[in-house]
């Protein structure tokens, strides 16, 4: 799919190699979803890839003594849905972040890239456009930011420079008489791109709305802001009438399109009924009511062979890789044991898994990050195999189903799911095993609904759900 792959360790390496290959580069971290538009051949004409991920200090949530909230380029959705700045000073952000996708993705795909790709349907965009938030863009030309409400030009389009990087995304933290929140309307609970949603901002005074910003997603060529309703909520009092007014109001600005997801019509109702539900949430004062007290990430805690495990501290040189070139080593840690391969550079890390490995019990389902059959362990977290470029795999530790026995024997999670009878046609099963291990080992005692947050990225075609749960609940005792 691509003919060169730069590992860098710094920004400066990799702007310099964005102007030196100029719109046939681009800049990955998640790659959630560039690697699915490289395959179906949707992003034509890229043979340069830049991996940013080894570099330090782009993974940073910092709030400075202006209370302005900085995100890095490589923070995570689920590093900000988990993120107590996040949720207490940014919440819609906080909740949109929690919306996206499931475990594995938010734990590769990064804010910065969600907003690069520049869907309207994105997640993350309206509650940062609500926020008033700013990219910052790097090149071998200078630094510049561009506030995000004028960083988009239609679908999929933004006013980034072939040879730019985004390296902060930078927000005031709300203050104490300010209160966001975000709704999401999708086709199912998780693993859903939304039909419509929105993000609301209100600035207080009192009891009466001094500011209000509403921004719209998936209704327009870009996000927008509701500017009628906006204007109404000015100077009143939040009550279930205002609530009602400007829900309606908020219809003005949206020209939804008819798609095999939803008719137009469909989604021009439902921006008035995602907008009353966001307001009313807030005028009950209950936008925190059903967010995790602490969400469930899928990421390495204590017991989970730890020793696999390492940051990216050893990293200390820049690493390039070319496909097809003999010299172009993949030097890599599978369950323990060391691998070189000369070969699969070109590939994802499940298919280098598969084919170059020879470790099969990963399985292939979707091959596009939505059933969690390829879920694997990467540098401690639990991730979907075929959203990883192969590449990434280079010093990194790898763990798969092959991988979690204890002592010799089966996991307890396995032997559970043996006992419960929760294997009926056995494909999606390595990555509920797999999703399993990471939340037991996260969590001591999940709770049900911890278990189905955490095994919401997997998918079972036999319908097995409940005794996977009650499996999972067992092994939990146990282990």
């Amino acid at each position: 799919m691509w003919q060169d792959y730069h590992s860098v360790i710094s920004v400066d390496e990799a702007v310099q190699i964005l102007a030196e290959k100029g719109p046939q580069a681009r800049i990955i971290a998640g790659a959630t979803d560039l690697m699915l538009e490289m395959e179906r051949g949707i992003r034509k004409g890229i043979s340069t890839l830049i991996d940013i991920t080894r570099i330090k200090g782009l993974d940073q949530i910092v709030l400075d003594e202006g209370d302005v909230i900085h995100l890095g380029p490589l923070v995570t959705h689920g590093e900000c849905a988990a993120s107590k700045l996040i949720i207490e000073q940014a919440f819609p952000l906080a909740r949109a972040c929690w919306e996206v996708g499931a475990p594995q993705i938010r734990n590769r795909g990064t804010v910065a890239g969600n907003l690069i790709t520049a869907s309207p349907a994105n997640d993350t965009i309206p509650p940062l456009i609500g926020l008033n938030a700013t990219a910052v863009l790097q090149s071998v030309r200078g630094m510049r930011e561009v506030p995000l409400a004028n960083f988009y030009q239609g679908v999929r389009l933004n006013v980034m420079q072939p040879d730019e990087m985004m390296v902060e995304i930078k927000f005031p933290a709300l203050k104490s008489n300010q209160r966001g929140n975000f709704y999401k309307l999708g086709l199912r609970k998780v693993q859903a791109i939304s039909l419509v949603n929105c993000a609301v901002v209100l600035t207080l005074d009192g009891d009466k709305v001094q500011q209000a910003a509403i921004t719209l997603g998936a209704v327009t060529p870009v996000i927008v802001h509701a500017r009628e309703a906006e204007d109404y909520l000015k100077g009143k009092c939040l009550d279930d009438e205002t609530v009602r007014i400007a829900a309606e109001l908020s219809k003005s600005a949206a020209q939804p399109i008819d798609d095999i997801r939803s008719s137009g019509e469909y989604r021009l109702e439902m921006v008035r009924v995602c907008v009353q539900r966001a307001l009313g949430i807030l005028l009950r004062g209950e936008e925190r009511k059903n967010y995790p007290k602490h969400p469930v990430l899928l990421r390495a805690n204590s017991r989970l062979h730890k020793e696999y495990f390492f940051s990216n501290d050893g990293i200390t040189q820049k690493m390039h890789h070319r496909t097809g070139d003999e010299d172009s080593i993949i030097e890599t840690t599978i369950n323990g044991k060391d691998y070189k391969f000369s070969s699969g550079q070109g590939k994802s890390l499940l298919r280098l898994l598969r084919e170059e490995a020879g470790l099969i019990g990963t399985k292939e389902g979707c091959a596009e990050g939505e059933c969690g059959a390829c879920t694997i362990f990467m540098d401690g977290m639990a991730v979907m195999s075929c959203l990883v470029p192969a590449v990434r795999a280079h010093k990194a530790q790898i763990v798969t189903i092959e991988g979690i026995k204890r002592d010799g024997k089966i996991h307890p999670v396995q032997q559970a799911f043996i006992d419960k009878g929760a294997v009926q046609c056995g494909y999606c099963t390595p990555g509920f095993i797999m999703s399993s291990v990471m939340l037991l080992d996260e969590i001591d005692l999940p709770s049900r609904e911890e278990i189905k947050e955490a095994i919401s990225g997997n998918l079972c075609r036999c319908t097995g759900y409940y005794s996977i749960v009650e499996a999972i609940e067992q092994a939990a005792r146990f282990t």
